[in-house]
């Protein structure tokens, strides 16, 4: 089960720098080994603060305007928004808690 919401370049702007509270976008690719790993993990991050917190992903090899546009060199890589505004990110596959502790940091 999962919250996560697909976007691509035509629907970023409206669906994430145009969103109120805090979103946080998935950087990914279908070849990239660590994005299948942090994949379930954000699925169940995305149910646990539904509500909270929109959890996106974008396919970087779909979507290369975005991701240049926001310097994504190496994936995964997970923006943190808020209000719109790039906030703070995480580059690579990092445990459950580690990005539970910044969700929660951002939400307070």
């Amino acid at each position: 089960m999962s919250n996560a919401i697909v976007v691509t370049d035509a629907d970023f702007e409206a669906t994430v720098e145009k969103a109120d509270g805090l979103t946080v976008v998935d950087f990914w690719a279908t070849w990239c080994g660590p994005c299948r790993m942090i994949a379930p993990i954000l699925d169940q991050l995305s149910v646990e603060y539904a509500g909270k917190v929109k959890v996106t992903k974008l396919d970087v090899d779909s979507n290369q305007k975005t991701s240049m546009k926001f310097n994504v060199r190496s994936i995964p890589t997970l923006l943190f928004f808020k209000d719109g505004k790039l906030i703070d990110q995480v580059v690579g596959a990092v445990p459950k808690a580690a990005l539970a502790e910044k969700f929660d940091k951002h939400l307070a």
